[in-house]
């Protein structure tokens, strides 16, 4: 029996895992994200209504589950707030919500950098980043100089820290970038009142977290964007700054990796991109244009078109191998109705060498090309069919080959938006 889960995304982002995660939440005791920030966004559909998260995790619709904010996780307290009201509006309490203590807080200065450096790239060098401040948090943590949030809790801290940054920053933003600088008693007295809001929300979440743990609790922890935005492992520059996988969670949460059951990756059964950056099976004709309108294939944060391939094989065994990923969460496959012949992508041809590893150099990548497997498509609709026995045979087929290459056993399969439009092979707490 698995009591604690990892769901991540296996590409690039934007798999579906937002769906997932509620798919499991309703057998889990916490949902826990632990990586990344509002930059993520993750769409939940339930009877048709549709709710857009970004840094509140997914598992939040359930009130008896502890959804937790991790340490890992760089925290917007606005945009915190500007979530639970919406929530709130549309008959979410969001009593369930806890954020760790030691989370770094995002500030205004974050986003003011965030956009000025990306401003500053040339074309060829823009990471396409969301200018969620995510990238300065992150840095600022490194850097050492970071405000976590029991320092913005705490009142005699606070001022003290915020001014010292600030102070910084206006430097760096004026003599560096050319802005404006910004006025600390404004920030001071917005953000003390954020400060005041939020004190009651605010826990040690790794002792809460262990405890849990240690009381045999099931605890669903969720990955933001997807192992291939990871800085590490990712298509570095053009990457998140964090761990958007399995290996983020110990460092992210303070749970250690020995108590991780079971690690699902999400996986879309095709292959979408935001932003710039090598895409192998990336496709530029009516079939990519046909995709992108059935999938509705435009970001959750910043409402640009996503960049549409095949499904890429040797990227899903990159996050399999990177992660320890052992079960596949297909999404997607009701998109696909209506597609004549479905190609995907098994090996890259590399100056007339056939390879199944993702290379690290981004011009070695640029040079690679997909080497296809060809399936017959299926014009059923799929989005009724709730048992693996009643999908099509070529839906099948694409399945199985997904599973040999990758090592991974498709345990849910996603054939519309819905919680309940899913093929439930087996589930992950079962096992």
């Amino acid at each position: 029996m698995n009591n604690n889960i990892v769901v991540f995304g296996a590409q690039w982002g934007d798999e579906g895992k937002g769906r997932f995660v509620d798919f499991l939440a309703v057998r889990a005791d916490a949902v826990v994200r632990f990586q990344g920030g509002n930059n993520a966004g993750h769409t939940v559909a339930v009877d048709g209504k549709y709710f857009k998260l970004r840094l509140i995790p997914s598992g939040i619709l359930y009130p008896d589950v502890t959804n937790v904010l991790a340490n890992g996780v760089v925290f917007d307290v606005k945009g915190f707030f500007d979530e639970v009201d919406n929530l709130k509006k549309d008959g979410v309490p969001c009593d369930n919500l806890v954020v760790s203590d030691r989370a770094h807080v995002v500030l205004p200065y974050h986003f003011e950098l965030d956009g000025l450096s990306e401003a500053k790239r040339t074309s060829g060098e823009k990471i396409g980043t969301t200018k969620k401040g995510i990238g300065p948090t992150y840095m600022d943590k490194m850097e050492r100089s970071g405000i976590r949030v029991c320092d913005f809790v705490n009142k005699d801290v606070f001022p003290s820290l915020l001014k010292r940054n600030v102070d910084a920053k206006n430097q760096l933003i004026q003599k560096v970038y050319g802005g404006e600088p910004f006025d600390y008693q404004k920030i001071l007295e917005e953000y003390s009142a954020l400060a005041d809001r939020l004190r009651p929300y605010v826990k040690d979440t790794v002792k809460l977290l262990n405890d849990m743990v240690a009381a045999g609790k099931k605890l669903l922890f969720e990955g933001a964007q997807g192992a291939l935005l990871d800085i590490d492992f990712g298509t570095y520059p053009f990457v998140t700054s964090s761990h958007p996988s399995s290996v983020g969670v110990p460092i992210g949460t303070g749970i250690a990796p020995n108590k991780i059951d079971s690690v699902v990756g999400v996986v879309k059964s095709y292959t979408s991109r935001v932003g710039a950056g090598p895409f192998v099976t990336e496709l530029f004709d009516e079939t990519g244009d046909f995709i992108r309108e059935k999938g509705g294939e435009y970001g959750t944060v910043t409402g640009r078109p996503r960049r549409i391939g095949w499904l890429d094989l040797v990227v899903v065994k990159h996050s399999a191998l990177i992660s320890g990923m052992d079960k596949i969460a297909l999404t997607r496959m009701d998109t696909l109705a209506g597609v004549d012949k479905i190609k995907v992508c098994v090996a890259y041809e590399l100056d007339g060498e056939i390879i199944d590893h993702y290379p690290a150099d981004l011009t070695v990548l640029e040079r690679c090309k997909p080497v296809y497997k060809e399936f017959d498509g299926w014009t059923d609709d799929i989005s009724k069919v709730r048992e693996y026995k009643d999908l099509p045979e070529s839906a099948k087929k694409y399945i199985e080959t997904i599973e040999e290459i990758t090592g991974a056993k498709i345990s849910m399969i996603g054939v519309g938006p819905n919680r309940d439009e899913a093929v439930l092979v087996k589930n992950p707490y079962d096992e």
